[in-house]
């Protein structure tokens, strides 16, 4: 135990030394040192670690929710750097492997569509709304080109600008994926009867980053979502939680859910992901549905995902044969 505790107390440690580097930045617009520390940040945080971020002290909970917003910010001035620069080819879509992560978004997407396949038995949803979709809609572009090739998917996001470059990159076909992506300024808080509209709702990782914020969030979706429809939401496990907020199960059971899986990667995809379903009351009496979440954190049967982390050295280099065959799995 004295071993695994300074293990902990090490790579705590680590973690704050990072976030004080990262937070005298004077930007955190894509650069060699922002790349440097954020691999830096990454590789400390994916390995399988002891650590319970929902245990540290309340000067390290509130270093993690610091660093958990300069994530946030750095990803998305990263995102909208490369939807800018993909912007620049004639067929965008033919290069988004240029993109240091596409593969994550591949991955996890995939693992989204599978978990849903299992454990919402013949899931074939009409519509589909993502929150908090950002410039780079990846998740939803993956899922609608590869996964719901019937669904016509939502995206919502509270930055204008973000959702100008989707738009440009991914909604501007009128016929394919593009047609069925839409793309909608607006705080999910505002967001009522549109929510009523979902068969699944797509809740990103970093929509409600402080674990109040995202109980609220998930509070609000099941008091407007209808019954029977579903809900993945993206959450964090161990070390990983330094990077993304960590979703409580009670949290999406007291919101109106029943919890249908949770499920940890042990490989690099570093998010973690629930499926839930809304049920009407009634069904909500008692504890957490046991079975289901057990069930939830079986491994799937397919193999395990496998991408390069955020900042893989040398994806830049990827070459456009690359990207159509990320297109092509």
């Amino acid at each position: 135990m004295d071993a695994q505790n300074k293990e902990v107390a090490a790579l705590i440690e680590k973690i704050a030394g990072l976030q004080s580097a990262i937070a005298e930045l004077p930007s955190l617009s894509p650069s060699p040192e922002v790349d440097r520390l954020f691999t830096d940040l990454v590789t400390a945080c994916v390995p399988p670690s002891p650590v319970d971020v929902t245990k540290l002290s309340p000067e390290h909970q509130r270093m993690r929710e610091a660093l958990i917003r300069l994530c946030s910010a750095a990803e998305g001035k990263l995102e909208a750097h490369y939807a800018d620069l993909l912007a620049t080819f004639d067929n965008p879509l033919d290069h988004l492997a240029r993109f240091p992560y596409y593969s994550n978004y591949v991955n996890l997407s995939r693992l989204e569509y599978e978990l849903l396949a299992r454990h919402v038995p013949g899931i074939a949803p009409a519509r589909v709304a993502f929150i908090g979709s950002g410039p780079l809609p990846f998740s939803s572009f993956v899922l609608a080109a590869h996964h719901l090739p019937d669904a016509h998917f939502d995206n919502y996001d509270l930055c204008g600008a973000a959702n100008e470059r989707a738009r440009k990159l991914f909604g501007a076909s009128e016929d394919g994926v593009g047609a069925r992506m839409k793309f909608h300024t607006a705080d999910v808080a505002d967001l009522t009867q549109e929510l009523g509209a979902y068969d699944v709702v797509f809740l990103a990782a970093l929509v409600g980053m402080a674990a109040e914020e995202k109980a609220k969030v998930i509070a609000h979706l099941g008091a407007h979502m209808v019954e029977g429809a579903s809900l993945v939401v993206r959450s964090a496990h161990g070390a990983r939680g330094f990077l993304y907020p960590i979703v409580d199960p009670e949290d999406i059971r007291r919101g109106g859910f029943e919890v249908l899986a949770v499920h940890h990667p042990e490989g690099e995809v570093i998010n973690s992901v629930i499926v839930a379903r809304k049920v009407v009351d009634a069904q909500l009496s008692g504890p957490l549905n046991g079975d289901a979440h057990a069930r939830g954190a079986v491994p799937l049967v397919s193999p395990p995902c496998s991408f390069s982390t955020k900042m893989e050295a040398g994806a830049l280099e990827k070459s456009d044969e690359l990207a159509t065959k990320e297109l092509a799995f």
